[in-house]
């Protein structure tokens, strides 16, 4: 057994043999999938970067040329790899790259930092790290080096810049193309082994792994690509930072190249080069996040006159679309809105493009698969009266067992019986469809991106001032929930937000999670058992907003 595979929890095998009997696995290494679209179609353009186009040709050239050079630095298949890099050609080829040789690439954000890649890499146990140079300032090349330098098994970083140091390995020449099709071919990846780590929205500090195999994440982004409407005229601009499963996967830059499209990157979500680029490349489907999304149409409304007629489809996922909002998209981009809601422990609910106005704008719809197993259940794990809201749970063909070598959060987690505890509260129609209507996780979600209330208590807890803490959210019109800290001081201190902010700093965490409202109490409310009771204080800190909000008498 692999060391990644002595991390994972496998499918049951009579549950593993019904999905290959129903061919949802079929036990073809993902990238094999790609290289047979690129075969039949090697003159169709793949990757739109800027000025840079790459064919289907060129893309798997490259990736073969990546896939050898990161043999001759001594990876093989199933080590595990960090990547952290911006939307760019780069992160295409290298993670087709690692999927082609078996090398596993464990997705990091852009917004991470010293202190979770660290974790990142210890917890994988990876032997590589790649990173772009100097981005906004900061030095990324510089942070994983020092990262390196503390591991125990981290022995090169990849570094994609105009020029990099002379300890890095030049990911831009790494990546150059290279006739060695029938090389790699040689050794292909088993389809049950790990494909990709992906990371969770984590509830409990820093984010869990999850370990999806080339067998279910490939079911994963051909069905979801099924579900959208992918085909070879489909053009997908990727917004979002890639690494997220969203735009990875549901059906994002992997679905467009299972059926021959063609996917646009973009460096970022401002609304005038995401036109832009629509304009120019004749995109017909995009994916944001609620707050992303509502840049968009707010800057649809304020007089932008791009052509976006191209686009026929805008994905929004990530975070509940308030419905009133949802019903201004199709009037003011003109596409059609499809709500996503899923996660990257796997399920996957898509309202579908031939979908009633209703539903699109008030539900998140249905799940991708008939084999999905959903159950919504009350406090006790019961199934509670239909219609009526409770915790979902599911499991299916693409939803892990359990987190990547995680027993502990694993027993919390998952049933005995293989069933995932989402942490989402939802309501099923009769109709089949679902509305979310909260989390009964302790998280924050600010933009798509989530942060762990226990993390950044735990980093306010490094103050001797700070007696108790505890961080909830904070609603906000324009990312949806910003990180509010409650904070009990010592008797006789202060505390100011910028102390906790300088501890965080200092530690190397990503700035989103920052607390951005700090409030000082004599003690924070509990409930009947003695906890803390967050639901009083995401109550209090809604009805100060609202009172800061309110006019002067």
């Amino acid at each position: 057994m692999s060391p990644t595979s002595a991390g994972v929890v496998p499918w049951p095998p009579e549950v593993a043999a019904r999905y290959r009997a129903a061919g949802y696995w079929q036990d073809v290494p993902l990238a094999a999938h790609v290289y047979a679209q690129a075969d039949a179609t090697p003159d169709a353009v793949a990757v739109v970067d800027g000025a840079l186009r790459l064919t289907y040709a060129d893309l798997v050239a490259r990736a073969d040329g990546a896939a050898v050079r990161l043999r001759e630095l001594g990876l093989r298949p199933d080590d595990r790899i960090v990547v952290q890099l911006p939307n760019g050609w780069e992160f295409v080829v290298l993670t087709l790259a690692c999927l082609r040789l078996g090398v596993v690439p464990v997705m990091a954000l852009p917004a991470h930092r010293g202190h979770e890649l660290t974790y990142l890499a210890e917890h994988a146990e990876a032997r590589a790290i790649a990173v772009p140079g100097v981005v906004k300032d900061f030095d990324h090349e510089a942070m994983a080096h020092d990262i390196a330098s503390c591991s125990g098994t981290v022995e090169h970083v990849l570094v994609a810049a105009d020029a990099v140091g002379p300890d890095s390995v030049d990911l831009r020449a790494l990546c150059a193309p290279a006739d060695a099709r029938s090389d790699v071919d040689a050794s292909p990846p088993d389809p049950a082994s790990v494909a990709v780590l992906l990371l969770s929205g984590g509830t409990t500090g820093l984010p869990k792994l999850i370990a999806r195999t080339h067998n279910d994440y490939a079911y994963n982004a051909k069905q979801a690509g099924a579900v959208c409407g992918f085909g070879p005229d489909t053009v997908y601009l990727g917004v979002l930072p890639l690494s997220h499963n969203f735009p990875l996967a549901c059906p994002g830059i992997l679905g467009a190249f299972l059926v021959g499209g063609t996917v646009v990157v973009a460096p970022s979500p401002d609304p005038a080069k995401v036109f832009d680029l629509i304009e120019r490349e004749g995109v017909t489907v995009t994916a944001a996040v609620p707050a992303v999304a509502q840049q968009w149409l707010e800057y649809r409304e304020a007089g932008d006159r791009h052509d976006l007629s191209s686009l026929r489809v805008l994905q929004v996922g990530g975070a509940r679309f308030a419905d009133e909002v949802a019903r201004r998209v199709r009037p003011v981009l003109g596409c059609t809105l499809q709500q996503v809601f899923g996660m990257a422990e796997g399920l996957l609910n898509y309202t579908r493009l031939d979908d009633p106005d209703e539903v699109i704008e008030h539900t998140q719809g249905r799940p991708m698969c008939e084999a999905d197993e959903m159950m919504v259940v009350d406090e006790s794990d019961r199934p509670g009266p239909p219609g009526e809201p409770g915790v979902l749970l599911t499991r299916g063909p693409y939803t892990p067992r359990g987190y990547y070598r995680a027993a502990e959060q694993n027993a919390k987690a998952f049933t005995p019986d293989g069933w995932y505890r989402t942490g989402d509260i939802v309501r099923l129609r009769q109709d089949g469809n679902l509305v979310v209507e909260g989390r009964d996780k302790d998280m924050i979600n600010r933009a798509g991106e989530k942060v762990s209330a226990e993390e950044v208590e735990n980093f306010a807890y490094q103050l001797p001032a700070v007696s108790l803490a505890a961080a909830v959210a904070m609603p906000d019109p324009d990312v949806g929930e910003r990180v509010c800290l409650y904070v009990v001081p010592q008797p006789g201190s202060r505390i100011a937000l910028d102390d906790v902010r300088a501890v965080m700093e200092t530690a190397g965490a990503a700035r989103f999670k920052w607390p951005e409202r700090l409030v000082t109490v004599d003690e924070l409310p509990t409930t009947k058992v003695g906890k803390i009771d967050k639901k009083a204080l995401r109550a209090d800190i809604a009805r100060r907003i609202t009172d800061d909000d309110a006019p002067a008498r």
